[in-house]
């Protein structure tokens, strides 16, 4: 690039369209991009109906620990993942525990008094103050330097349409829950603009592509492979699209409705919804990203791989139903793989501009509303944190007694340099951020 040349004159002279910008002026060739900060990223991915203990926390404590049958597909990311159990949700108050398991889970806050009445206690709103991720997005986007287009984006896999506590987990502010996107083309838009139908998409795609190859002769070797790797991106959307549209065996809805939610297509979805997530990860569209799948209470059947039954109904099976055990373990490690995809597709992705791949300044929190689905505890929350986003010694099985999740979200802030004093109810940080992680 010619010395001195402007943001404003380079996009000017090769004629780039919006929709390839973020990517394109994130290339460290090009000059345009902030080099002096790393980029820190924060993924939480939230799975419903508690676990089996049994076949999911370690024996062991330590660096020296197996991973059971639930968490058997992190392995190879065993060094970067760091299981934190005995870690409690302790706030209490209004609704049944599903509705505060995932009320409290991110905001670690008591919920509202309310009208939705849940299977037991009293009823309850939504939660009375914002969650941890847009705590952090917020910290970020203060900052010029961290700030990104879109500050937080909140992806779903079949999350129902009604708006209820049990289906909302991030809050931008007390009484105010955010939803998550889950249908893979209306992210796609929310990230290329608003394609209208099929043919517009395609002109963005083709557009895009033709940006991508205009910059191709100003950039360096490491970057070039970042273009390419952007490009088969962006054409494996679109063949995607195009494959979905003939195997669904109904039309495809337009783009501005959706594509058509049906259980069946979970694992399609997923793998859509982490796709378009590294990709905006690797544009620095955003750093703060939440992957909900289904919701509290959720109700998916994972006939993919051989389960029948809704997964809640199951998590409601008594300890000595070993059939219903062992297919909440299969469950369970199936969300595992999803997380597992995740870390892998970051793990092969450079970090541009920077050393290292996306995952090494990634921290992944995976997460459920329960401990356990047939006794709707709120102790020992699953917490599984993968990745290198943050200071957290990994590789590592930690077991606490019975310590409020609110310290874990303080954690949090303070790996991202928010240094704040307490989250959410004063009553649980008192004692500061969770000891032993660093």
């Amino acid at each position: 690039m010619a010395p001195n040349r402007t943001r404003r004159e380079f996009v000017r002279d090769l004629g780039l369209s919006a929709a390839a910008l973020p990517f394109i002026l994130n290339l460290p060739s090009l000059g345009f991009a902030n080099q002096q900060r790393r980029k820190q990223r924060l993924v939480i991915l939230f799975s419903p109906n508690g676990v089996i203990p049994g076949a999911f926390w370690p024996d062991e404590e330590g660096a020296k620990f197996t991973l059971k049958a639930s968490l058997k597909p992190l392995e190879p990311f065993q060094d970067k993942t760091l299981l934190l159990n005995g870690v409690c949700d302790r706030v209490r108050g209004d609704g049944d525990n599903h509705m505060r398991g995932i009320g409290c889970l991110l905001t670690g806050v008591e919920l509202f008094p309310g009208n939705i009445q849940g299977g037991s206690h009293t009823p309850a709103g939504w939660a009375s103050g914002l969650s941890i991720d847009q705590e952090i997005r917020n910290f970020l986007q203060a900052d010029p330097a961290t700030r990104t287009r879109f500050g937080s984006l909140e992806f779903g896999v079949m999350v129902p349409d009604r708006a209820d506590t049990w289906t909302r987990m991030v809050y931008s502010g007390p009484n105010k829950p955010v939803a998550p996107i889950d249908d893979p083309y209306q992210m796609f838009n929310k990230l290329y603009g608003r394609a209208k139908d099929r043919e517009l998409l395609k002109s963005v795609l083709d557009g895009v592509s033709d940006d991508l190859k205009k910059v191709g002769g100003a950039v360096g070797a490491a970057d070039k492979k970042l273009l390419e790797e952007h490009t088969t991106f962006v054409r494996e959307m679109e063949k995607e699209l195009r494959e979905t549209k003939e195997s669904a065996g109904h039309p495809v809805p337009t783009l501005e409705a959706g594509v058509k939610k049906e259980n069946d297509r979970i694992p399609v979805i997923s793998k859509m919804q982490i796709d378009l997530m590294v990709n905006a990860f690797t544009a620095d569209h955003t750093r703060i990203a939440t992957l909900q799948y289904t919701n509290s209470v959720g109700m998916a059947r994972m006939r993919w791989i051989g389960v029948e039954e809704g997964h809640h109904e199951l998590s409601h099976e008594p300890d000595n139903n070993e059939k219903a055990k062992d297919k909440l373990t299969r469950i369970n490690a199936w969300f595992a793989g999803q997380l597992a995809y995740l870390a892998r597709r970051l793990a092969d992705t450079p970090e541009p501009g920077g050393p290292g791949s996306l995952l090494d300044n990634t921290i992944i929190m995976w997460t459920n509303e329960l401990g356990k689905g047939n006794s709707h505890t709120l102790d020992n929350i699953p917490f599984v944190l993968v990745g290198g986003g943050v200071d957290f010694k990994m590789g590592r099985s930690l077991k606490y007694t019975r310590l409020p999740h609110n310290r874990l979200l303080m954690s949090l802030a303070h790996g991202f340099g928010h240094r704040i004093s307490r989250f959410g109810s004063p009553d649980f940080c008192g004692d500061g951020p969770l000891p032993s992680l660093t």
